[in-house]
């Protein structure tokens, strides 16, 4: 087979909303947008329900809308974009809660769908969704009225615990919500790791969950072994992929392996990143191109089957700093050809 597998360990998974959990003062929910950081929404949310979660975060109210197809009634699906055009139907007919931002979505939600839940969403300084505070003083009485199920803001620098905006975030949303009655949340993954000050009511983890930093604890979560297509011998000189990149410097064997940049694999990890097959790491080897990567296999001896790229031995984390990005990326990246396994769960 010359398909990549990607192999998602939801028991894994599963610890890490545990973990998390056991550290939050309130409730703990879960973000799957993004169709579960790329790791399947459907298998991931049904994983988590059984754990017990039962507050879930997405992006938009097609998200949303899959989602519930997914867990069926019951659980609280929240929609960070909050109530958009058209979006009227699909947050009624599939119990959405849009997590309104600015007063035209307010308007919209109170005239299409009245006495339909929402939540709000204020901008305590990371100045990209919810209301500001002047906005919010003008229309709190009117919002409260409605009685909206949880209040909500997103800390910018939480996963740098030492950082003064932190501090300045949480006084700005207690100035915006004290004494609102209504459930709080603000802490995501690195919210949560902040300490107790910062969970309020409902906490929100996502790549924690998936096994990313802040969450020093996690447990991974994916490993991506990849198929070996051919190996060849190059001698001292030759060189390997577009533009010459690589130039062997002894006698070289090398493997090239069924992956590239469509399937995820970011090309400026390249220079930095190895695969690996038992406890050896194997250079890549040249450019990373569209479905093809040279892999340096010389020390190993013998020709492997596969090589992995995510594993016990490097995570989504260190090919994140590999490639100068962010978990996040890395697991949003990974293409839609690899051919997806779950355990556990």
């Amino acid at each position: 087979m010359s398909t990549a597998t990607l192999t998602i360990d939801l028991d894994a998974l599963t610890a890490n909303w545990r973990a998390l959990d056991a550290l939050c003062a309130g409730r703990t929910g879960a973000v799957v947008k993004a169709d579960a950081y790329g790791l399947g929404a459907d298998r991931v949310a049904r994983s988590l329900a059984r754990a017990g979660a039962r507050h879930f975060f997405v992006a938009i109210a097609e998200e949303g809308a899959a989602l519930r197809q997914t867990l069926g009634p019951g659980p609280a699906i929240h929609v960070f974009s909050g109530h958009m055009p058209g979006d009227a139907d699909m947050i009624g007919d599939m119990d959405l809660i849009p997590m309104i931002n600015t007063v035209d979505q307010m308007i919209r939600h109170f005239e299409a769908l009245p006495g339909r839940p929402f939540g709000i969403q204020l901008d305590s300084g990371m100045n990209r969704l919810g209301m500001e505070p002047a906005e919010w003083a003008a229309v709190r009485d009117l919002a409260l009225a409605q009685e909206p199920h949880l209040i909500m803001s997103h800390l910018a620098c939480a996963d740098e615990p030492d950082d003064a905006m932190n501090a300045q975030q949480l006084t700005t949303f207690r100035e915006m919500t004290d004494g609102t009655g209504v459930p709080r949340s603000l802490a995501s993954t690195g919210g949560i790791l902040l300490g107790e000050d910062y969970h309020f009511d409902l906490a929100r983890p996502g790549i924690g969950i998936y096994g990313g930093r802040p969450f020093a604890e996690a447990r991974p979560v994916v490993t991506l072994d990849i198929p070996v297509i051919q190996c060849r011998n190059l001698a001292p000189g030759e060189t390997v992929g577009y533009g010459n990149d690589f130039t062997a410097a002894r006698a070289t064997r090398i493997a090239t392996i069924a992956a590239g940049y469509a399937d995820g694999i970011l090309r400026t990890m390249g220079p930095k990143t190895s695969l690996w097959a038992e406890d050896i790491p194997c250079p890549i080897a040249g450019r990373i191109s569209m479905d093809l990567i040279g892999v340096d296999i010389t020390d190993m001896g013998h020709d492997p089957k596969s090589l992995q790229l995510l594993g016990p031995h490097q995570g989504i984390d260190t090919l994140a700093d590999n490639a100068g990005t962010i978990a996040y990326e890395i697991l949003t990246s990974l293409g839609a050809r690899y051919m997806r396994r779950y355990i556990g769960g």
